[in-house]
């Protein structure tokens, strides 16, 4: 069946991502004076005339009239003020475009550095905003702007530009429009005074507008707008799942394997990419038999994929569980290449007759539209290569032969026991069966090996003449042809679907491995449980040493965690890891980086920073192969995203503490300026008539005064002692001295502490005389029942009942105080025992610290009680507050 070609998911994605935004058109030139901006506006009022509305925010004329005169009857958005260095600048007014809201803006000169004070450093900012305003832009740019360029710019013209945009602002245009002028009509120009003022046209000739100048960074431009005009029509061929290639664009393809020719098949494919200025990518092809093939195989792919990394080549790797020159044109015609590099086919003569075509040959015979370049081994090398390996990639294990010499006589075996007592005329389906178990358990070469010999015990035993090879029908020899012909397609059929599910089953464990690793590091919560679970999945999964390097509190890399445990690194290896820390990328072992360390380091990266490293240690192993680097930067992305997690879990856990404690320091204080200052104030009024009115006051003033002060001392002491509770109770330092007390006598002391408090209301007391005792600290006890009826008092009108009920319960004893208050918000009863939480009311409400009932909760929870706030009345009014305490355990009963 033919493969349906559909839409790349991540295109898709990427133009969804546009929807709602601006447009952006980049007007590129090589040099200052091409015309770009004088081209932007002759676009910009052909949209105009087509009843577009377009607006200038900023266009830099320069004194040019034909420039000038294009802007008139354009509508100009003026700029806005800002004051800088005692002087006012003109920048242009980003809020006022984006209030305006035109569907069309021009911006000139887009490397631009916007006046300190705006808000944003760089004028391509301001153009991102506007496009996520759904704004369309018109910008110039010129070609030494553009960031990746600035040092190539600084070689060919000795000029150092310091005002760059990100490539990525590039890659954000929709549309670039390539402002081209000869050297030798820009150098006419310039000599015009069309660019720069004439004390600065012949400095400016022998230098950066030199004609070899000129003409390199006109080449530059050239190559910038294809390169991107090549990857807007990449992008265009993936979303709308157009197979290609399209011959716009040359791009190499070379396909390497464990042949000795890859190494010049990679220097070949950068020869052509130099020459024809292009991209190239190096492939290597993960097939079932890869994790068959032998150790020195597997180095030499290694070595050739690095190989082409360090002469600048893009690395990938095409999967293909069969058929793998379909996947390798596949993959060719999904990258838009137009040249594929291959290895010259090996001479066959006798053995094409019995195996099928190479893969080089199939892709020859199925490239119609590829450029297909074979490239021939140097001979010295070839043979060489020929004397040091076989011929045949040949199952070398005799285990595996055994074993199908075995499995063929005891088919044979099977087989004449059967035809001396069963008429059946196809026995040579008993051998069909041992060659499919020996492929199926075996692989290929074993199945033919079994195949040919049980073509060969079928015809000495079971064919007539018996114990011969000849053949007295010719019939049968037909028969026989045909049981070895089935015998090996069944035997390759049967070796193929192994390997297939022998690679299915290594995907699912690479899957399933990286899953677990999800998993695990998903449900810890600490760093130090991320770095353990990292650095143990990488050795079990990867075979390996590994450990996790992060920087300590002096800025020094020090090892956080390792399995096996380690704890230093030789001073190559540190080194490697200091590079790789400074550069961000990977160094040591295997690398094209201090390649002499033992260890490889690979850096943790996230969106803005790098966490730490990676290390891996593979003992004597001398390569890594590319599916296992794919595993391992798999396996790194996500350790640096948990460890990112846990930083900002850590960090958003510190910024809640940091606004807990703000709050708290808050309310502390607004608590202390009135509570404290109250009493003080009381004080130091009673003592200062005391002082100054001796004789006038008398003895009733001078009592009433001396009792004003004992009274708001008292009062101030029960501040202080709650905030020194509530500091206990927050550090864990209250300590509960458990004894037998009689809560009948508890009540009484502080009824008699809170008498003044309590003299404008009814206290009824219902305490039996048989109320058990409680087990508890009698003085802490006192201050739960001191700060509860203080409450009461505070909040019932004058007049009005406050009740003490107590009655044994179950196994303690329920204490109730009851007051007519207002009562409690039934939203609120749940919260009146936090810290200086307070019933919102009215302006009438009186003062409290939120401090009493919070430390009756933490001294009846440090007595194993409870405590809860209720309704006093049915109408919702009054309030109950219950305090239930454990009874004390019976005399001579251990409690």
């Amino acid at each position: 069946m033919e493969k349906v070609s559909r839409p790349e998911p991540e295109a898709l994605l990427a133009e969804a991502a546009k929807e709602g935004r601006g447009r952006l058109k980049i007007f590129l030139g090589a040099a200052p004076g091409v015309g770009k901006t004088y081209a932007m506006l002759e676009a910009a009022r052909r949209r105009r005339a087509d009843g577009l509305d377009v607006v200038v925010g900023v266009v830099e004329t320069h004194g040019r009239a034909e420039t000038e005169r294009l802007v008139a009857g354009l509508e100009v958005v003026p700029r806005a003020q800002i004051s800088y260095g005692g002087r006012v600048l003109a920048e242009m007014d980003l809020d006022g475009i984006i209030a305006r809201r035109p569907r069309l803006v021009l911006i000139d000169e887009l490397a631009h550095t916007n006046v300190p004070g705006s808000r944003h450093a760089k004028r391509w900012q301001d153009v991102e905003e506007l496009l996520a305003s759904g704004i369309d832009v018109y910008s110039t740019l010129n070609i030494q702007h553009l960031e990746s360029l600035n040092d190539v710019v600084a070689r060919i013209a000795r000029v150092k530009v310091r005002e760059t945009v990100p490539d990525k602002v590039l890659e954000l245009a929709d549309d670039i429009e390539l402002i081209d002028l000869p050297p030798d009509e820009l150098i006419e120009r310039l000599r015009e005074g069309k660019v720069y003022i004439q004390d600065q046209i012949a400095r400016a000739i022998q230098n950066f507008f030199a004609k070899g100048n000129l003409t390199a960074l006109r080449e530059l431009a050239m190559r910038v707008a294809a390169d991107r005009v090549d990857a807007q029509m990449a992008a265009h061929m993936k979303t709308h799942a157009i197979p290609g290639p399209w011959p716009a664009q040359d791009r190499v393809l070379v396909c390497v394997n464990e042949a000795p020719v890859s190494k010049a098949l990679v220097r070949a494919a950068k020869r052509m990419a130099e020459r024809s200025r292009t991209d190239w990518i190096a492939a290597s092809v993960a097939t079932p038999h890869s994790e068959q093939l032998p150790d020195a195989a597997k180095d030499s792919i290694a070595e050739t994929l690095r190989l082409a990394e360090s002469l600048g080549a893009d690395i990938s790797t095409i999967n293909a569980e069969s058929h793998v020159a379909d996947e390798i044109l596949a993959f060719a015609r999904s990258r838009n290449v137009s040249r594929i590099v291959i290895g010259r086919p090996r001479p066959r003569r006798f053995t094409a007759w019995f195996f099928r075509e190479t893969v080089a040959e199939e892709i020859v015979r199925k490239a119609e539209d590829f450029e297909v370049t074979i490239v021939s081994p140097d001979p010295i090398e070839a043979r060489k290569a020929a004397i040091r390996a076989p011929r045949l990639a040949i199952e070398r294990d005799p285990k595996a032969y055994l074993w199908a010499t075995l499995a063929v006589v005891a088919s044979g075996m099977i087989a004449m026991v059967v035809s001396r007592h069963f008429p059946v005329e196809s026995l040579s389906l008993f051998f069909l069966v041992g060659v499919l178990a020996v492929a199926s358990r075996f692989g290929l070469w074993p199945s033919i090996y079994a195949s040919v010999l049980a073509f060969l015990g079928y015809n000495f035993f079971l064919t007539e003449p018996y114990y011969t090879f000849e053949v007295a029908h010719q019939n049968v020899v037909l028969t026989l042809f045909l049981f070895l012909l089935v015998a090996i397609v069944t035997g390759n059929l049967a070796a193929r679907l192994r390997n297939q599910a022998l690679a299915q089953r290594a995907i699912a464990k690479r899957t399933a491995n990286l899953f677990d690793f999800s998993r695990k590091v998903a449900s810890v919560a600490s760093l130090d449980d991320v770095v353990w679970a990292a650095v143990t999945h990488v050795a079990s999964t990867m075979q390996c040493s590994s450990m996790i390097l992060m920087p300590d509190a002096s800025g020094q890399l020090a090892i956080i965690g390792g399995m096996p445990p380690e704890d230093q690194l030789e001073p190559r290896d540190r080194g490697a890891a200091e590079w790789a820390w400074d550069k961000r990328e990977p160094a040591g072992w295997s690398s094209q980086t201090l390649p002499s360390a033992t260890w490889l380091f690979l850096p943790m990266k996230s969106a803005d920073r790098i966490h730490g490293l990676l290390g891996v240690q593979f003992g004597t192993r001398q390569y890594i192969t590319t599916e296992e680097r794919r595993l391992l930067d798999s396996l790194v992305d996500q350790v640096g995203l948990a460890i990112e997690r846990t930083k900002l879990a850590s960090d958003m856990e510190q910024t809640r503490l940091l606004a807990e404690t703000e709050s708290l320091r808050a309310a502390l204080l607004s608590s202390v300026s009135h509570d404290l200052r109250t009493p003080l104030v009381s004080i130091i009024g009673a003592a200062t008539s005391l002082i100054d009115a001796d004789e006038a006051l008398g003895t009733y003033g001078r009592r009433s005064m001396a009792e004003t002060i004992r009274d708001e001392g008292e009062r101030l002491n029960r501040y202080v002692q709650n905030l020194l509770d509530m500091t206990r109770l927050g550090y864990g330092a209250l300590k509960v001295a458990r004894q037998p007390v009689d809560l009948r006598e508890v009540v009484g002391r502080a009824l008699r502490r809170l008498d003044r408090d309590l003299s404008a209301h009814r206290v009824v007391r219902d305490l039996p005389a048989s109320l058990p005792e409680v087990s508890g600290d009698a003085v802490l006890l006192e201050q739960v029942v001191t700060n509860i009826l203080d409450n009461a008092a505070k909040y019932a009108p004058p007049g009005s009942e406050v009740t003490l009920l107590a009655e044994a319960t179950g196994s303690g004893v329920a204490l109730a105080i009851e007051d007519e208050g207002p009562g409690i918000p039934e939203n609120d009863r749940a919260h009146v025992f936090d810290m200086f939480f307070r019933v919102r009311a009215g302006d009438g409400q009186p003062g409290g610290t939120g401090l009493g009932l919070a430390i009756a909760k933490g001294i009846v929870d440090a007595h194993g009680g409870s405590i809860r706030a209720e309704a006093a009345m049915k109408d919702g009014s009054g309030t109950r507050i219950v305090v239930t305490l454990p009874a004390a355990a019976a005399p001579g009963v251990s409690a």
